[in-house]
């Protein structure tokens, strides 16, 4: 009799442990529990920590709510401006209500896949290359914005998203360098051009300068040789005005430059004003022509006036 109750004791004792270990469940700080009992969604969500259900009667449904970070495989679409690309984006989100994550939706994180690849080929058609490349702070919060409002009933939040890289066909990419470089060189010609018309500017400041005051324009050459002969040459050839020598001369004879000054210019006639009395040549003396013989026997001959031919055959 005492060994049938002790029997009956172990048993219950072991159905009773059984039944706790079936019915003890652990709910981790950053999951919680949906609990369906004979299929039926029980209203409370079942907090992290230790946690009792029913064996055979409930089920629970643990639910990650961590931050997922989920790669969108790239898209391969046409943009607004007929440009071909593929584009790949990450998308960042997250559960906000667990119930509404098991119950409202059969997969989740499948459902957020696909809804960022096609709100990913969305965006491909509606914007630019430009902004594919240069606007994607724009680009991102549209993605966001759709992705986001079918997520919100299924208990999702998405957090950011962000394209990741915008893959252009290599004809597209030596069209944009070669677009790029005729940009810069265009740039580079326009500020050439802008100091030179600096540079004339001040150089047409300076030769006016210099115009006021000659010594300026010696002190110029000046420099100009010092910098030239620093450079430890043998030779230097340095060409010099004529007008600067003139200078120099008037310089250094304070007499004749004032003679230069005050003496009368004499001004000649134009070539075709008739000679007058005033300004008609003297006239020459009138000479005794010689008398040429026209042949050499008339040398000889006393009728011409003729004489006798010298021995080294002078007249």
């Amino acid at each position: 009799m005492d060994v049938d109750l002790v029997a009956l004791g172990v048993a219950a004792g072991a159905a009773c442990l059984a039944y706790v270990m079936a019915a003890a469940k652990v709910v981790k700080q950053y999951e919680r529990g949906v609990v369906f009992r004979l299929g039926r969604l029980r209203d409370r969500v079942r907090e992290p920590g230790f946690t009792m259900i029913v064996p055979v009667v409930d089920r629970l449904h643990k639910v990650n709510l961590q931050i997922v970070t989920m790669p969108v495989p790239a898209q391969e679409g046409i943009t607004r401006d007929n440009v071909t690309v593929r584009v790949d984006a990450v998308v960042y989100f997250k559960v906000v209500d667990a119930a509404d994550a098991i119950v409202r939706v059969e997969d989740y994180r499948f459902a957020v896949s696909q809804m960022a690849q096609t709100s990913l080929r969305s965006i491909i058609g509606k914007s630019e290359l430009d902004d594919l490349l240069s606007n994607r702070e724009k680009l991102n919060q549209g993605l966001e914005l759709m992705i986001d409002s079918p997520a919100l009933g299924w208990g999702v939040s998405v957090d950011r998203v962000e394209i990741k890289d915008v893959s252009l066909p290599e004809t597209m990419k030596r069209s944009m360098a070669r677009q790029a470089e005729a940009d810069r060189e265009r740039r580079a010609r326009v500020i050439n051009a802008d100091a030179e018309l600096q540079a004339s500017k001040k150089l047409a400041e300076a030769a006016r300068q210099m115009s006021e005051t000659p010594a300026a324009l010696q002190l110029r050459l000046l420099q100009t040789v010092m910098a030239v002969a620093a450079e430890k040459n043998s030779t230097l050839v340095l060409p010099i005005p004529v007008e600067l020598l003139r200078f120099l001369e008037r310089g250094s004879d304070p007499t004749r430059e004032e003679e230069f000054h005050h003496e009368p210019h004499s001004v000649k006639p134009p070539l075709n004003t008739p000679v007058t009395n005033a300004t008609a040549v003297p006239a020459m003396p009138d000479l005794p022509m010689p008398v040429v013989p026209e042949s050499p026997a008339a040398l000889s001959d006393p009728a011409h006036g003729g004489h006798e031919s010298l021995d080294d055959g002078r007249v």
